[in-house]
């Protein structure tokens, strides 16, 4: 998993930087490589860290 993937703990907010539709999301857990993100627009999703950063939001 990527340094920064790491660091997520629940409750930061985070963006997915390929899909900014999805709009901000509330990092649920992180276990492993697996980030289980609540995101406004879409709700719900379990992403691979090893495959995806995600980026801290300042909201």
């Amino acid at each position: 998993m990527d340094p920064m993937n790491a660091l997520l703990e629940p409750g930061m907010l985070v963006t997915h930087p390929d899909k900014p539709e999805w709009g901000i999301g509330q990092v649920q857990s992180n276990i492993g490589s697996r980030i289980t993100v609540n995101f406004r627009e879409v709700g719900k999703v379990v992403i691979d860290g090893t495959r995806v950063i995600l980026l801290l939001s300042a909201e």
